[in-house]
């Protein structure tokens, strides 16, 4: 099922039409489309849980709890929506005595962009996929979206597809709003589509980075939001090592195992003390506890096994636990000596989509910073230690390389909520001072316009003196609630 290039352009035309004739409707009415659609899929739940079995590999439970996320997600951000704090609404009112002379009346807030490109991921086949975090966040924002429907899962894709369409139209909202369409030829040409104003992608860093390019290459460049990839490193102060080394072994293998280690947030490197085998016999106990699970597809499978065995062939590379070639792949683990990563810094940049994981070993704690340096940008990067250890310069390392930050936990499990940062430096993300996950991912499809001298009635209603929609404002420097009673 591909879609023609006809097809397309009818699709991204619609999506357009329908753009100019909601950019503009109260955020209640915003809301109420985005929980149409996730009652809609809350309805159908068992349905498309068991599609998703089907086509993924994943488990029912998992995939319940992947869905109920996922209209959660929807929930959340039409309150976001509501109280529109993603609109940024600043007002500062005409002062003949500002300090730098006179200021005019200013007023700005943030738009939407229009007709948003949305790319599928393989390894999450409702939070990032058809009704996703991307889509979502591009619909709250008041654009519209065209969503290309992952080739891991096309029915289940297809089936969310209608369910999103219909509960939009029966909420009212104009045709076109949202719509899917399938094949690889789709992908160019959505982004190369001179009506699509913005791209959200998850997936390799090899096919996002083609994406965004061709995204930038256009004659008018389009911003791309790219989620290309993550080692998701792990660092392990010795006084941490030695007073719950064991807990912290078992926390890994449960964490780089996860979802057979399909996770984008999968620590792919555990930094500890040297020697790295002391503790070998609870690493092999914990993989041996580990239940075996296909992965999403067998081209993945196929993939994981081409990167995991070019690993273990690299240079200073150890084998510790040897995994199999099955398309239920058992963990495996490697080692290498901090010294041999600091001489071919490449192998801390190599991501393993499945159970592989590599664990570097040091001598002293004073060469942590500069190992954390050898990374690139990260979704997440992890500190285990205990509270008396003297870690400031290794914190500041790991925040300059990224997102999110975490103290003794693991990194597989995004939480949506409103301080969520899901994203990093590249190539994390193509844009590192953006999130995928959580309310602030809103603000990626919108841009500012500031309104100078406008009369009111002229103004958009969130910078009205009335303030209509009862948005949160700035106004002459201090914020302002709105009164809900009204």
């Amino acid at each position: 099922m591909e879609t023609t290039p006809e097809q397309i352009e009818a699709h991204v035309s619609a999506a357009h039409e329908a753009y100019e004739a909601a950019r503009d409707v109260p955020p209640a009415v915003r809301a109420r489309w985005l929980t149409a659609v996730a009652d809609r899929l809350d309805a159908h739940a068992a349905e498309l849980v068991a599609l998703a079995v089907e086509e993924t590999h994943l488990t029912q439970p998992r995939l319940t709890g992947e869905l109920t996320r996922t209209t959660f997600q929807a929930r959340l951000l039409a309150a976001e929506v509501v109280a529109g704090e993603h609109l940024d609404a600043t007002i500062d009112h005409a002062d003949t005595s500002w300090g730098m002379g006179p200021r005019p009346d200013l007023r700005r807030v943030n738009v939407p962009l229009g007709v948003v490109a949305v790319f599928g991921a393989s390894n999450f086949p409702f939070a990032f996929s058809v009704f996703g975090g991307d889509t979502v966040s591009a619909l709250a924002a008041g654009c519209s979206v065209v969503h290309k429907v992952h080739s891991a899962h096309p029915r289940l894709g297809a089936r969310t597809a209608e369910l999103v369409v219909s509960a939009l139209e029966d909420a009212g909202a104009p045709a076109g709003l949202f719509s899917s369409v399938h094949g690889r030829p789709a992908g160019p040409a959505l982004i190369d589509h001179p009506l699509t104003r913005a791209g959200a992608f998850t997936g390799s860093e090899h096919a996002g980075r083609l994406l965004f390019d061709r995204a930038n290459a256009r004659p008018v460049p389009i911003p791309f939001y790219g989620e290309l990839g993550s080692i998701n490193p792990v660092f392990v102060t010795r006084a941490a090592w030695q007073a719950r080394g064991d807990e912290i072994v078992r926390g890994y293998v449960a964490s780089y195992t996860l979802g057979v280690g399909q996770f984008c947030t999968k620590p792919g490197v555990l930094v500890v003390p040297a020697p790295v085998d002391e503790r070998l016999a609870t690493l092999e106990a914990a993989a041996r506890d580990v239940a075996p699970a296909a992965m999403l597809t067998p081209r993945l499978a196929s993939s994981f096994r081409i990167a995991r065995d070019a690993l273990v062939q690299r240079g200073g590379v150890d084998l510790l636990i040897r995994g199999d070639a099955s398309d239920t792949p058992a963990p495996t683990l490697m080692a290498i000596s901090a010294d041999r990563a600091r001489a071919d810094r490449s192998v801390l940049a190599e991501e393993v989509f499945g159970p592989a994981s590599l664990l570097v070993g040091y001598d002293d704690e004073a060469e942590l910073p500069g190992l954390a340096a050898l990374f690139e940008g990260q979704l997440t990067a992890t500190l285990h230690a205990e509270p008396a250890d003297d870690v400031a310069a290794l914190v500041r390392a790991i925040a300059d390389r990224a997102g999110r930050v975490l103290w003794n936990g693991w990194p597989t499990g995004v939480s949506v909520t409103y301080a969520q940062q899901h994203g990093g430096p590249y190539p994390a993300t193509t844009a590192p001072s953006t999130t995928s996950v959580g309310t602030a991912a809103i603000r990626r499809f919108t841009r500012p316009v500031a309104y100078q001298a406008f009369p009111d009635h002229q103004l958009p209603p969130p910078l009205r003196e009335a303030n209509p929609w009862g948005v949160r404002r700035r106004v002459d420097g201090a914020w302002h609630e709105p009164d809900r009673a009204r």
